[in-house]
This record gives C-alpha cells, sequence and structure tokens, in this order.
C-alpha cells in the first residue's frame, strides 16, 4: 500500500468494507449465537443464548475504527496501540483478533473454522469463558473496558515517554460522564511533544448509556467542539 498521504481508493474501501461486516458478523455472533454459527440452516429460537451480554451500540462503531486504523498503520508505518474504553465492547476487539489470526494463536482450541466459531460464540459472557469487556485474556489488551473511565489515562501512560508511539482511545460517550474521564481530558497539559508520544481520543457519541442517553449526544455539535477546544484539544 501507498505511504504517501492519500485519501484510500475504492478497491481498499472495498475491503475495509469487507472487513468491517466480518467483524460486526462475528460480533453479534458472540452475543446471540449459542448454535448454528455460519447460519448454514434457517435460524432458529434454539439457535438463540439464553442470556445476552455486550452492548451492541458500541461495538459496530468499534469495529469501523479499529479497521480504518488499521489502513492508516499500513499506509504510514506507523507505531500505533488501540485502547477501547466503552463499556461491553468486548466482542469487537475479540472479533479482530480471531480475524488477525491472533487469537487462535494464543488459543488452539478456537480455530479457524466452523468448529472453532462455534466455541468463540459459546465462549463470550460465559461462566468459564470471557468477559463481556476487554479483559486481559484478549490477546494485546493492556486496558479493561468499562473499568468506569480510565481508558484515557491509560492511553497517556502508554505515550508517556514512549515518542513513537501513537494511543488511539476510544472513549464512550457514556464513559465520558465519570469523574476519571472528564479529569483526564486535561492530561494533554502534561504531555511533552519532544519525548513522549501522541494521544488520539475518539469519542465515540452513539447517544446512549446504561440506563439513559448521554450529555454529550444532547448537546449542539458547536458547544460540544467548543468544549473540546477549552479542554486544548482540536475537534
Amino acid at each position: 500500500m501507498s505511504r504517501q498521504s492519500s485519501p484510500a481508493n475504492d478497491a481498499i474501501l472495498r475491503k475495509i468494507d469487507a472487513y468491517w461486516r466480518a467483524s460486526n458478523y462475528l460480533s453479534v455472533g458472540q452475543m446471540y449465537l449459542a448454535a448454528n454459527p455460519l447460519l448454514k440452516r434457517p435460524l432458529e429460537l434454539a439457535d438463540i443464548k439464553r442470556m445476552l451480554l455486550g452492548h451492541w451500540g458500541t461495538t459496530p462503531g468499534q469495529n469501523f475504527i479499529y479497521a480504518h486504523l488499521n489502513r492508516i498503520i499500513n499506509q504510514y508505518d506507523l507505531n500505533m496501540i488501540y485502547l477501547s474504553g466503552p463499556g461491553h465492547g468486548g466482542p469487537a476487539m475479540v472479533s479482530h483478533a480471531y480475524l488477525e489470526g491472533t487469537y487462535s494463536e494464543i488459543y488452539p482450541a478456537i480455530t479457524q473454522d466452523e468448529a472453532g466459531l462455534q466455541k468463540l460464540f459459546l465462549q463470550f459472557s460465559f461462566p468459564g469463558g470471557i468477559p463481556s469487556h476487554v479483559s486481559p485474556e484478549c490477546p494485546g489488551s493492556i486496558h479493561e473496558g468499562g473499568e468506569l473511565g480510565y481508558s484515557l489515562s491509560h492511553a497517556f501512560g502508554a505515550a508517556f515517554d514512549n515518542p513513537d508511539l501513537v494511543a488511539a482511545c476510544v472513549v464512550g460517550d457514556g464513559e465520558a460522564e465519570t469523574g476519571p474521564l472528564a479529569t483526564a481530558w486535561h492530561s494533554n497539559k502534561f504531555l511533552n511533544p519532544i519525548t513522549d508520544g501522541a494521544v488520539l481520543p475518539i469519542l465515540h457519541l452513539n447517544g446512549f448509556k446504561i440506563a439513559n442517553p448521554t450529555l454529550f449526544a444532547r448537546i449542539s455539535h458547536e458547544e460540544l467542539d467548543q468544549l473540546f477546544r477549552g479542554y486544548g484539544w482540536i475537534p
């Protein structure tokens, strides 16, 4: 792929779209499917899990961000780390680790075939399996998503003293209302552009948290823009 500064062409966008749809399928399968992982037969009630966990609201957006960050990592040969903040967004990161082959390397029983897919889906949010957050069991995880607002602090911690690192941090808009996250926006005051890496916060404004709509989604874009400019960011 060319490293020159240019937008993605149609061929690249088609590949990204296919990758995004595959990751969305793997994500929704983890949340909902107890059987029939490739839908080779018509879906039946018995195929659906009795207990459903995981937050679909945040998952497609995180899959979209992850796919496009992969594109620019390849295009510019970046040293980048992804931190997933939104709660119950675990299916997204597990899906990408599985698509990339890393998950099967770490967990050989989760093979890249129909049988492995069945195990991948069944283990999600199940006793003895994996949590609905981005947990330490997920390959590459240094932050457990949904930890009540610590994602941006962890992103800055990763960037301090790592001058070549870009820490891309996806912040859930519900998470953004917590005290730790609301304070962490100000950590840019401590970042030294000579010795430290860069932090790229990405606010995932899907409009809702666990119980009700979010504040950031209920103010105007102009007010939101002014708020972050006041924090010292350029939206």
